[in-house]
């Protein structure tokens, strides 16, 4: 038993650590957050942290295969800045321009959570280098299904953990930001400057 809460709460922490530095992710549960739309907000977390599970999973999973691949390693990178890229065009217009199209994606939160973690695969890489850290150190032993399956749970639920968190200290911070139009374009800006910069690691 000790064995199964060691490595959900191993998983719990660096998800929850691993969750911090800005990302499409975190970005858009903020603004929701900032706009108080908590129900929206949470079920965008919510979706974020079931999406967390099998990218989780595929990350333990075929550890060996993945990390024997640079090739692989570098298409996530590519896909990435695309997709970051993308989003932080998309996010800028619908800013300025509400269509609506924007307008549902945005009121959509379980869903736009499903769509935006789909396109964000960085939680493989960041899981493999993690669990083969973890492993290396004797943190973890994931050599059951069951062992794999708890530490996976714990990433989902430091995920959710992160990104409730992020949405109550925002909605805090709400009446000082509200109607600011910069404050409406910096979750755009952020996604734009991280993809762009993911295309300079990319090509350079």
């Amino acid at each position: 038993m000790f064995l199964y809460l060691q490595v959900f709460l191993t998983g719990l922490v660096f998800s929850f650590i691993g969750s911090i530095p800005p990302g499409t992710l975190n970005v858009t549960v903020l603004q929701l957050g900032l706009d108080k739309k908590m129900g929206v907000a949470l079920r965008f977390a919510l979706a974020v942290s079931i999406i967390e599970y099998p990218y989780a999973w595929i990350a333990v999973a075929f550890e060996d295969w993945l990390t024997s691949s640079p090739l692989i390693i570098e298409n996530f990178q590519l896909i990435t800045a695309i997709v970051m890229t993308a989003l932080g065009l998309f996010t800028l217009w619908a800013s300025r321009k509400p269509s609506t199209f924007s307008v549902k994606f945005s009121e959509s939160g379980f869903r736009r959570g499903i769509v935006l973690s789909l396109l964000n695969p960085m939680a493989i890489p960041y899981w493999m280098g993690a669990t083969a850290y973890f492993k290396a150190q004797g943190w973890v032993d994931l050599s059951t299904q069951g062992l794999v399956h708890s530490y996976v749970l714990g990433t989902s639920v430091g995920a959710m953990l992160l990104l409730t968190l992020f949405i109550f200290l925002a909605n805090r911070l709400s009446r000082y930001v509200q109607q600011n139009i910069v404050i409406k374009m910096l979750p755009g800006i952020i996604m734009l400057v991280l993809g762009l910069y993911a295309f300079a690691r990319y090509l350079l």
